[in-house]
Order: structure tokens, then sequence, then C-alpha cells
């Protein structure tokens, strides 16, 4: 049987209100950072609407990979790409959109905090209740227990064509895929947008 997670499909209009949480949050403590790290790839959008908002011009990247392909874990955390460029002496912030396992950002804020700078923060818009590693803010909690895959916009294209591969060793044709992809996964897409993550089925 094909693995099919549970889903939210995330919109932008959550998005924009996760980023104005955060913001306010991390305005409230007194703690505007002075730079931004999103973690390539999930947490890019989220550091740069998080920049604009806290007017923070310098943002930075690092790649931790934990997940490969759609919620099929991927080993352990790493690193695969160092920081972009230097933060010594200065308040760091470290963005992620999601804590699952928190591996990923436990081990960028490890990274960021070896390279000096005066302080070390993290920041995820969602953060479930499961993670080992628990960021300074976040957005939203997912309960423990109530773990879903998150498909936010910046990975809808990606994470729909992995979950479709996978609906289709289970039903045939773009009808069976998108019944089996509403009813086993609770994501709700139109035949159009499978058609083309999969041009080959009728």
């Amino acid at each position: 049987m094909a693995d099919l997670p549970r889903c939210r499909r995330a919109d932008w209009a959550e998005v924009e209100r996760w980023a104005d949480t955060l913001a306010a949050r991390i305005r409230d403590a007194g703690r505007t950072p002075e730079a931004i790290v999103g973690l390539t790839r999930g947490g890019w959008v989220p550091a740069r609407l998080l920049g604009d908002r806290l007017g923070v011009r310098r943002l930075l990247s690092l790649r931790a990979q934990h997940w490969g392909v759609t919620a099929a874990r991927d080993g352990q955390a790493r690193l695969t790409e160092g920081l972009s460029g230097p933060v010594e002496g200065e308040s760091v912030l470290v963005v992620d959109d999601i804590t699952d396992t928190g591996e990923s950002l436990a081990l960028a804020r490890e990274h960021v905090a070896a390279a000096r700078p005066r302080s070390v923060e993290t920041a995820a818009f969602l953060h479930i209740g499961h993670a080992r590693f628990v960021p300074t803010y976040f957005a939203e909690e997912i309960p423990r227990g109530a773990w879903v895959w998150v498909v936010f916009p910046w990975n809808y294209w990606e994470d729909l064509a992995s979950l479709a591969e996978r609906a289709a060793a289970v039903a045939s044709g773009l009808e069976g895929i998108r019944d089996t992809l509403r009813d086993r996964c609770g994501l709700d897409v139109p035949v159009a947008d499978l058609r083309r993550v999969r041009p080959g089925d009728a």
C-alpha cells in the first residue's frame, strides 16, 4: 500500500498571518535581529517575509536538509551548504517554515552560533509538538499526535508530483489519483493540476 500521509494545504492568507504573528512576537520581545538566516529551501520565503516586516535588509542562507521527498525521511539532518555570509558580532534570527523533528533548525542554530554572532534565536511559522527542538518563536503549534504534512505554497508542485506518483500506485487515471489524494490525504486538487505534474496520464 502506498505511503500517503494526511496533508494540510496552506494558502497565502495563512502565510501572511503567520508572518505577522512572528514579527509581532519578535518585536514584543524587543529582539529585532540585525541579520536573518533562511534555511533553504523551506525557510527562504518566511525569512524574506520576516525581513520585510521587521525592516531587516541583511538576509543570508544556510542549507540544512532532513526531508528528502514529500513526507519521507531522508536520514539524519545534515548541512549541505554553509552560511552565505559572516555574522560575527551580530544578532541573528535563523528561520524555517516548520519544525517537524526540529533537527534541521537545531543543526542550523549550532552552525550559526559557531560563526560567533552576538546572539542567535530561531523562528518557524509552524511548530509540531513532538519536535525535539523548540524554536524561540513560532506562529502556530500543531499538537503532538495531530501530525500532518503541510503543503506550503512554495512547495505545492513538488509535493503534488510526489504524492500523485504514490497515489498512482493504487489508482488509475487522473480522476482516480485525485480521488485517492482527497480520500487518503485530505488533499483536494484540480485534475488540471494533476495533468501538469503527470502529463502522461489520462
